[in-house]
């Protein structure tokens, strides 16, 4: 099966183009810029030179419509993040919602059954409500996301799910403010002095995990639009500091400034029933395995 994976260039989508490899499925890649270097240095992708690579903008409707033809499946991952939809909103509504918009058109035009696609905690607030109170405009896209995958399940079948996790570490982050923790780690194992730009709670879940997520989801015969919220671990910037100091005794590592600016909710039940056989990787193996990687090899 072919399978399309817009913003495949990025830290998610390196992860998610192995994963979908190791499964058996070819992937194809939608991205503005062909960084299949960087791709394959992520994810130790030792076939990332050949992977079939389209250079487009995800907010042209006819890019994306042909980049997926052949393809039976959409992993949508393109977007901007917190910092960039503040900086350009006009962009980020580009990108994250005409964009989302463009996946379900090319699922629409192709007859694909499903899209899944990438959410975010961030559509949820600082006020710990059960319910989407998003305050950044990257939150706003991301539930206008949401909602609009519903419609064109109610409109036209298409079924789909959107994973909400909320930080994503592991190799190759290196961008927005929750890229904290992994640069942490970054920094312990080349022996560098680093503070993490944010105190407080959070949930953490690896890049792995995450990757596992969405390509099992692929494999699902869906039906209805769901949203999951993708959690891995609850922790803490301190805890994240001391478990990156057990890992690297003597590493300068600490925390400053604000707590992440949402509340993390609760576990989604629909998790457990969607996908029975995901289980997240512990904090602590999944951030020596992070800090590990920015070792290189022994």
């Amino acid at each position: 099966m072919r399978v399309l994976v817009t913003g495949g260039g990025g830290f998610i989508g390196a992860w998610i183009l192995r994963e979908l490899a190791r499964e058996g499925f070819i992937p194809v890649v939608l991205d503005r810029a062909d960084d299949r270097t960087k791709v394959g240095h992520i994810a130790g992708l030792d076939f990332a030179a050949g992977l079939e690579w389209v250079s487009a903008d995800i907010a042209d409707t006819r890019a994306v419509v042909d980049a997926a033809r052949g393809c039976e499946r959409i992993i949508h991952l393109a977007g901007l993040l917190t910092p960039a939809c503040r900086a350009d909103p006009i962009l980020g509504a580009q990108v994250n919602l005409l964009g989302t918009l463009n996946a379900f058109l090319a699922a629409r035009e192709h007859g694909m059954p499903s899209v899944i696609y990438m959410s975010s905690i961030g559509v949820f607030g600082p006020d710990g409500g059960p319910e989407p109170h998003p305050t950044t405009l990257y939150g706003a896209y991301k539930l206008a996301s949401e909602h609009s995958a519903r419609a064109f399940f109610e409109d036209d079948g298409i079924a789909s799910i959107g994973f909400r996790p909320y930080v994503v570490y592991g190799p190759g982050r290196d961008g927005g403010l929750s890229a904290g923790p992994t640069l942490a780690c970054r920094a312990a194992a080349r022996g560098e002095a680093y503070t993490m730009p944010i105190t407080g709670s959070f949930d953490m879940i690896h890049v792995a995990d995450v990757a596992a997520a969405f390509v099992q989801a692929v494999r699902m015969p869906l039906a209805g639009a769901h949203v999951v919220n993708l959690l891995g671990q609850s922790t803490s910037a301190d805890d994240v500091v001391a478990a990156i100091r057990e890992a690297v005794p003597g590493a300068r590592i600490d925390c400053a400034g604000d707590p992440m600016p949402i509340a993390c909710p609760d576990r989604d039940a629909a998790l457990a029933s969607l996908l029975p056989d995901w289980r997240p990787t512990d904090l602590e193996t999944g951030l020596r395995s992070t800090i590990d990687f920015y070792r290189g090899p022994a």
